[in-house]
């Protein structure tokens, strides 16, 4: 039985007096429990829907604070949890090992993703047309969920692991890809880029690429050592760019 909690509203001003509301939604997928984060605005019609996988460090303030924006602009946003409810990673050994876990066991990752994508139906102010994007470790889940088939309008990765897993490929990809990475990051470098993009040519998969020159990872991340601005705004206008044209 899914069970649904919104644990906090969070109403915003902007240039169209939208009204963003958000919290937290608690969902299962098998019998585990999940909370991911909801945003919505309900001063218009949707534009269409938005998920976002988290990163290593699992559901922060930060997808939250990028489902708002994406709130605000007229699009309703699920943050998907693929760690569950109860984990709650604080160092850097945690993150390893969650991520880890789930990079060890692709069918768990997958059926976690696919669990989390379904349940969108059950977000109120949700469609049925749906992009999901994510930052580092959610832009290799991304890619994961190209992978597997998942059937969306468009999957984005920002600076995320490119690399694919042996005995996977993306004739099952049903969508656009997107990319946004850095040319100085050493997670995963350019000849990954190039791989991987020789990888959806050869698929006959929709795709596209942009580089930022010099950024290195995580240059989206407020805070960070990595972060840049200009590659940060840059791959936000992409990404609206992208969104305007699927959604």
């Amino acid at each position: 039985m899914i069970r649904t909690v919104f644990a906090a509203a969070v109403m915003l001003a902007g240039a169209a007096q939208a009204e963003i509301q958000a919290g937290y939604h608690q969902y299962t997928v098998g019998d585990r429990t999940y909370e991911g984060y909801v945003a919505t605005n309900t001063a218009i019609t949707p534009k269409g829907t938005v998920l976002i996988v988290h990163d290593w460090d699992g559901m922060t303030a930060y997808e939250e604070r990028r489902a708002e924006m994406l709130a605000a602009l007229g699009y309703t946003a699920f943050a998907i949890d693929v760690y569950g409810a109860d984990e709650d990673p604080k160092t850097v050994d945690e993150n390893r090992a969650l991520s880890g876990a789930l990079y060890g066991d692709r069918e768990e990752f997958r059926a976690r993703l696919m669990g989390s994508i379904m349940e969108a139906a059950n977000i109120a102010g949700a469609t049925d047309d749906i992009v999901i994007m994510g930052y580092c470790f959610g832009g290799a889940a991304v890619l994961e969920a190209a992978r597997a088939g998942a059937e969306l309008e468009g999957f984005v990765s920002f600076h995320g692991g490119l690399g694919t897993p042996d005995g996977q490929d993306y004739s099952a990809t049903t969508a656009p890809v997107m990319l946004f990475h850095g040319s100085a990051d050493p997670v995963s470098g350019m000849g990954d880029l190039a791989a991987l993009l020789d990888q959806l040519q050869g698929a006959g998969v929709e795709h596209g690429a942009q580089v930022f020159g010099g950024a290195r990872h995580s240059f989206t991340v407020h805070g960070s050592n990595d972060y840049d601005l200009t590659a940060d705004q840059g791959s936000w206008e992409g990404l609206l760019r992208f969104l305007d044209d699927r959604l």
